[in-house]
């Protein structure tokens, strides 16, 4: 390109630049540049006239300008430097923190230029502070948005841990799709279903002969009456008369209805004498008594079985497998869920309870499988034979023939001998027990009797039981 004939760039070259001008253009091509030695000495500062806001710094000329870095900028700039002096020439532009003692502290971006022969260095730098404003402006409003969320949670989880504690059966329900949004386990129950069927499931369709459009209208007319009555329908499920009583409220815009279920039926039987004799037993009862669904996880307890694990409070233990209160564990819980569940019951199965502290209680446990029902539930009554068991004469209870037999041993073997005997009597009648507690399942008879598996089996062999069930 040229003007008036003049050749002023050749090839990509520039032309020769006088120096007071060449100062000017630097200063105003970027917000801070400084010239620097090849040891960080600082030649020369040229301030852009159009950014003020650093202050003045021709205090920085003739110092050197480490001085005026944080801590982790310096070992920066001294890998910049030490690649100017090898000869390896720049590398990627470098973010340095200034600070001058407590005046002021901003970031800057240099990227660095060799100028002259004497090994000097132009640092141009542009100003790194609005973004990093910027940056803490996005770091500040994502921890708004977090605690924001952290607040919602709190709120969703109070909302959630109410709705389930109340005795009452509700549910929410969408006035423009007719859909239920929210509902407790007691609304679940008396619809006939679980909470995660009815989750968003039509609202209307849970009860007989009823349309949705014509159903909701009929809520919300409900809802919004000056003398609102219970509206009366039974269940599509479960075929119970409920009433339904409608309370219209509104949403982050959307209209809601909160729906409070009341089985009729229910409310007009009174409580007969045998239910509150039963519930009086179950509360303060001697005896304790556990309920627990098919797995052995326990659902309620009473204050029996709360004194004999030493347990403060239900919280506790709900929601614990039984086995962890059972010395032989998961080893008992099985045989007595797989009794209970094939005969419908098992009595006084002896064992023991270890308490919260680890105390053991030698027990005797009946179990009662209650099938007739949507969620089948295991009754256990469990007694305390710690004290009927400390009344027993130690060693194995024989009959009357086994004591003639032993008698008549007397004088005809040696006492070793007649002990031997013995022990092997009683030893084949508790791995014949245990087998048959186990339904010839001989791991869990294994660990019940706390042998091998393989001990077991030289003993079955022995004793001539190891094709017993096979």
């Amino acid at each position: 390109m040229s003007s008036r004939g003049t050749k002023y760039w050749n090839s990509g070259a520039i032309p020769l630049i006088g120096p007071d001008v060449l100062g000017d253009i630097i200063a105003n091509a970027a917000d801070l540049a400084v010239v620097i030695s090849d040891v960080g000495k600082v030649l020369s500062v040229m301030v852009n006239p159009g950014h003020p806001g650093r202050g003045r710094i021709d205090h920085w000329e003739g110092r050197d300008i480490r001085d005026f870095l944080t801590p982790e900028s310096i070992e920066k700039l001294e890998t910049q430097l030490s690649r100017f002096v090898s000869g390896k020439g720049p590398d990627m532009a470098m973010e340095l923190n200034h600070s001058d003692a407590s005046n002021w502290e901003y970031p800057v971006r240099y990227s660095l230029h060799e100028i002259g022969p004497d090994g000097a260095i132009l640092m141009l730098g542009r100003d790194m502070r609005q973004i990093a404003e910027m940056q803490q402006q996005l770091v500040k409003a994502q921890m708004a948005l977090e605690r924001d969320y952290e607040v919602q949670r709190k709120a969703d989880t109070r909302f959630r841990v109410l709705l389930e504690s109340s005795r009452d059966a509700i549910a929410f329900v969408s006035i423009g799709s007719g859909r239920m949004t929210e509902l407790n386990t007691a609304a679940a129950m008396l619809l006939g279903a679980t909470v995660d069927d009815l989750q968003g499931a039509a609202f209307a369709q849970e009860f007989e002969s009823r349309r949705r459009g014509e159903f909701m209208t009929s809520l919300s007319a409900s809802a919004v009456a000056d003398q609102s009555a219970p509206i009366e329908l039974t269940t599509r499920r479960s075929r119970r008369p409920v009433t339904v009583t409608p309370t219209v409220f509104r949403a982050a815009g959307e209209r809601m209805l909160m729906c409070r279920i009341e089985p009729t039926d229910e409310a007009e039987q009174p409580v007969d004498e045998l239910t509150e004799n039963l519930s009086g037993l179950y509360q303060e009862g001697v005896d304790a008594i556990v309920f627990t669904d098919k797995d052995g996880i326990i659902r309620a307890a009473n204050e029996a079985f709360l004194n004999m694990a030493d347990a403060p409070h239900l919280t506790v233990v709900k929601g614990k497998p039984l086995s962890d209160y059972l010395v032989r564990g998961a080893v008992d819980t099985k045989v007595l869920i797989e009794n209970a569940t094939r005969s419908g019951k098992m009595r006084l199965f002896a064992t023991k309870l270890a308490s919260e502290y680890g105390t053991q209680t030698a027990v005797e446990i009946s179990a009662t499988y209650l099938n007739d029902r949507m969620h089948p539930v295991l009754v256990f009554v469990i007694r305390d034979a710690g004290r009927a068991e400390a009344l027993r004469k130690p060693g194995v209870a024989v009959n009357d023939d086994s004591v003639r037999s032993v008698m008549e041993l007397v004088g005809s073997a040696t006492l070793k001998d007649i002990v031997n005997e013995t022990t092997e009597v009683v030893e084949k009648m508790c791995i014949e027990t245990a087998v048959e507690l186990t339904r010839n399942n001989r791991v869990a008879a294994a660990e019940m009797l706390g042998l091998s598996r393989q001990s077991l089996y030289v003993k079955l062999r022995k004793y001539g039981l190891l094709s017993r069930g096979d």
